[in-house]
């Protein structure tokens, strides 16, 4: 089919001049050139033709390679024109749709209004774009992300609808994922802790006069050595049966898993019996659970309160939990411990620290990230950052984390921790790029409860859009102690989700813990940096040099990068680099600085490297990663 064709061609109506010409003009030169002139005009006219011709062709050939469907429409919204994409996605041909209004192709899920408003945008500024749900040939549902334009032609009268729309389906089944890693324990399928402390003070909410909550932490026994004895998938099998005789026994209540193999039991009741109701609990778990061929009786340990007699809020009443619960583990296995108020004298120094961490997050003005620099070896060039959390208390001074990380982990306040970082690191990334400092990822290190609790993926995500970051520049450390955890069994698709985001994944700590090599294989991952325990005797200890060599030789066969932590002397740098280390992070480089003073030793934009000086004091050898403690 021939495009549209212009007379609006002067030579053509030479053409046609010199053509009439030929016809009355008597001089045979004349009537030469008269057929000259004809001749050039229909060649324009010809040029024109296939002009347009591979205008039209090169439009149609660019709508077939786009996977966004288009569908073309005239002023009154009929159908004219479609893409491939368009029938790849919703299964109609161009045949069976040619001529409908395209607004029927909509599902039954938008009201009056909405289209409405639609047609008033449309109208008043010629564009339209959001979310709409459509439906399929075979009449499913689907939604899509569309944008309008109104056409007009040259008079300026609306001529045509043009239509782009993407299928989203994909992207919206991954927002429920995240929804539902956020508050379901993927093991088990209970709620997790974030959820637990929804549900929790929900039943606060609405406790009616002579109403209480009985509520229970439980922990399996030597969970671990049931795990190493009989392997992370029979383990996770059993932790799923768990949950569910115990989901089963408490009716009308909640059960959830807070994580590795600690469950929580929420029941609301009118009785005064909690201590005979903890019993029936463990009665009914002491049952043995038949696992490959193995019958196995679990020895538990609870830790238990009552609300509103032990707290009318959530964040006390899982404090005084896990206080109760420590308390029944300091008497040795198989244990319980309702809780009383003096477990909180007992621990009332470690509670006042407890919150005074609280209120540093609340305020965030006492925390702050120190920034430590990674150096390739060949070249010496700086390839990213380590961020490393300080608590600058007001009268205690620096405190290590070492001191406060454990209590974090404790009192249920290492979410809001590893949220703090997260988006402390990202400010401070956009900032960077502000100023023109090089893109360099800043890695970050996840915590074994951080990475099980659900909130990481949400995290992330708020901070990224919030802070306009890419992925990629934010690097996750994931700690050897997450792969000895009860939980490893959860890690591989968490970290194929969190790559896919496109977040860098470390190893951290590697060797310093007994984690099967099998998970290097098995997992996605990036890099693995080398504790700084084999480090630190190099090259004199012969044990230690053979383990870095080994090291090194197998993630080179796993195409793992190494990044050597805790290198101090040159000594230590030449043995890595001959070793063939790729990168090294340590004092013999840089000492840990705050963000605003490496701000102020930054080159100008275009350098392509930050001048970096080696500081001379503060630090040490045992320097903790951001939530290092796992």
């Amino acid at each position: 089919m021939w495009p549209p064709f212009s007379l609006n061609r002067p030579l053509l109506w030479v053409g046609l001049v010199g053509l009439t010409a030929t016809l009355w003009l008597p001089d045979l030169l004349l009537r030469g050139v008269a057929l000259t002139l004809v001749a050039v005009g229909l060649a324009d006219a010809w040029r024109q033709v296939r002009r347009e011709h591979l205008h039209a062709r090169l439009g149609q050939e660019a709508l077939a390679l786009t996977e966004d469907g288009v569908i073309i429409t005239d002023a009154a919204n009929r159908i004219l024109a479609v893409n491939p994409a368009f029938t790849r996605i919703t299964g109609f041909s161009l045949e069976e749709v040619r001529g409908r209004n395209a607004t029927s192709l909509a599902a039954p899920r938008h009201d009056t209004a909405f289209f409405e408003r639609y047609w008033q945008t449309l109208q008043a500024t010629g564009r339209w774009e959001g979310e709409l749900w459509n439906r399929r040939k075979h009449g499913d549902e689907y939604p899509e992300w569309l944008r309008v334009r109104a056409i007009s032609d040259a008079s300026g009268r609306l001529s045509h609808y043009v239509c782009l729309f993407t299928d989203i389906s994909m992207h919206k089944a991954r927002e429920r994922d995240l929804r539902r890693i956020g508050f379901e324990d993927p093991l088990t399928g209970l709620p997790n802790r974030r959820r637990l402390h929804d549900l929790m003070a929900s039943r606060l909410r609405h406790l009616r006069a002579g109403e209480s909550l009985d509520i229970a932490l439980v922990d399996i026994d030597g969970f671990k050595a049931i795990n190493d004895a009989l392997g992370v998938e029979q383990g996770d099998r059993l932790l799923a049966r768990f949950g569910q005789r115990l989901a089963h026994h408490v009716a009308g209540g909640v059960v959830g898993r807070l994580g590795g193999d600690e469950f929580m039991v929420i029941r609301t009741t009118t009785f005064d019996d909690h201590d005979k109701w903890v019993a029936g609990l463990r009665a009914h778990l002491a049952e043995p659970f038949e696992l490959q061929g193995h019958s196995l009786r679990l020895g538990l340990t609870i830790g238990s309160c009552r609300a509103p007699e032990d707290g009318r809020e959530s964040d006390t009443l899982f404090q005084r939990l896990e206080s109760a619960l420590y308390a029944a583990k300091r008497h040795g296995r198989n244990h319980s411990q309702r809780f009383r108020p003096a477990l909180d004298v007992q621990e009332s120094p470690q509670l006042g620290l407890v919150n005074d961490l609280r209120h540093a997050l609340a305020t965030g003005a006492q925390l702050e990230l120190h920034y430590q620099g990674q150096h390739r070896l060949d070249d010496g060039s700086l390839v990213g950052w380590e961020a490393l959390l300080r608590w600058r208390h007001p009268r205690d001074g620096l405190i290590s984390p070492a001191d406060f990380i454990p209590l974090a982990e404790r009192h249920g306040l290492m979410a809001s921790l590893g949220n703090w970082v997260i988006d402390e690191a990202l400010a401070c990334q956009a900032r960077w790029r502000r100023l023109g400092m090089p893109e360099l990822p800043v890695w970050i290190n996840v915590s074994a409860l951080q990475m099980f609790q659900g909130e990481l993926e949400s995290a992330l995500s708020a901070g990224l859009a919030r802070h306009g970051v890419p992925a990629r520049l934010l690097g996750l450390e994931i700690t050897e102690s997450v792969l000895l955890d009860e939980r490893a069994g959860d890690i591989a698709p968490r970290l194929e989700a969190l790559r896919a985001l496109g977040h860098p994944i470390a190893i951290d700590d590697f060797g310093t813990g007994y984690s099967s090599l099998s998970y290097l294989k098995r997992l996605p991952l990036d890099k693995l940096k080398l504790d700084r325990a084999f480090i630190h005797a190099l090259p004199g200890d012969r044990a230690d040099a053979a383990i870095v060599t080994a090291v090194l030789a197998m993630a080179r066969g796993l195409d793992l990068e190494v990044i050597a932590e805790g290198v101090e002397t040159e000594a230590q740098r030449d043995f890595l680099r001959a070793a063939g280390c790729d990168v090294v992070q340590g004092f013999l480089y840089a000492r840990p600085e705050p963000a605003a003073a490496l701000e102020a030793r930054r080159q100008p934009p275009g350098s392509g490297a930050l001048a970096l000086a080696v500081a001379d004091a503060g630090g040490g050898a045992g320097e903790l990663d951001a939530l290092g403690a796992g």
